[in-house]
């Protein structure tokens, strides 16, 4: 992935067609691994922003105090010490009426996995589900973790990369645990089927919300029935629950963080007819896409021009 880590000082853009700032990772020097950790403070203001904003790298953060909430995709949870959460490229997200927001974020690209491919899978799923609660005793080994990191990165001593990858590999699979996940290597009876995780990491793409069942299982070289059965057996839902899903999903960004008319929203999630999109909007969620807007819009201009890491 080319493009996805950016030296200091280059201008983090927002791309016109959503409206919502994409933060991109900064990279101390050329030839730097695309990874960077640190504590809010270290990693710069933009750490704590209010602004709904998304990334084009992963983010676990390792939040040890503050108050507040924390908003993923419109999904509010209040922060509620120690807690670790992981995100995506590409999820929007915010701290909300943050007081005193400590703890230590890991930043890095898929590019950084190169080492354990593996936990790219773990970290999609981990996503999925972003907010995890590790009692007193592993908290402890994640601080102690997240110390360790942040020491090499600082130290940079011969084959640090290495080093860190394989830290942050660690730090992968103890969120893994916590989340009740097998983790990479489990027997395939213990772990969702490699088809039904194809198919989450297809319908997150932004295009996929326009596609059929049959159109998905096509790009996945599967039959219909045997992309049901599998995604049955892993979510316990059908793969076209979680198409609307993700449609819907894709609907409330769009009213939430653009200006874009209710027209414009039903054409960029496959809906001809806006009457139509209305209707389905109102099923899905309890609410015309006018009322949704003007409960959860979070509209703010584009970051444009401003540096920023997170």
């Amino acid at each position: 992935m080319r493009g996805t880590t950016v030296l200091p000082g280059t201008p983090c853009l927002a791309p016109r067609a959503d409206g919502v700032p994409l933060h991109r990772l900064e990279v101390a020097g050329p030839g730097d691994p695309p990874f960077a950790v640190g504590s809010f403070d270290a990693v710069g203001p933009l750490s704590r922003s209010a602004r709904p904003h998304r990334h084009t790298f992963y983010e676990i953060a390792h939040v040890t105090a503050g108050s507040g909430a924390h908003v993923v995709d419109l999904a509010r949870r209040p922060l509620a010490p120690p807690q670790l959460v992981v995100l995506r490229p590409g999820q929007v997200h915010h701290w909300e009426q943050d007081r005193r927001l400590d703890g230590t974020l890991v930043l890095f690209t898929e590019d950084f996995l190169v080492d354990h491919p593996g936990d790219r899978d773990l970290l999609l799923r981990l996503a999925a589900h972003p907010w995890l609660r590790p009692g007193a005793g592993e908290d402890e080994r994640i601080g102690r973790l997240m110390a360790d990191l942040v020491r090499e990165y600082r130290q940079r001593a011969p084959a640090y990369d290495s080093v860190l990858r394989s830290l942050l590999h660690v730090l992968v699979v103890r969120a893994s645990r916590l989340a009740g996940d097998p983790g990479p290597g489990a027997p395939a009876e213990g772990r969702p089927a490699a088809v039904a995780e194809a198919f989450g990491r297809l319908i997150a793409r932004r295009e996929a919300v326009t596609w059929t069942v049959r159109e998905c299982a096509e790009r996945l070289g599967v039959t219909p029935g045997y992309l049901t059965q599998a995604v049955r057996a892993a979510t316990g839902r059908s793969p076209g629950r979680l198409l609307i899903e993700a449609r819907t999903q894709r609907a409330q960004r769009l009213l939430a963080h653009t200006e874009l008319s209710v027209r414009q929203v039903a054409a960029r999630t496959g809906f001809s007819d806006p009457a139509y999109f209305s209707r389905f909007f109102r099923r899905e969620t309890g609410h015309s896409p006018g009322a949704f807007r003007k409960h959860h819009s979070r509209v703010h201009l584009s970051l444009e021009g401003g540096p920023g890491r997170s």
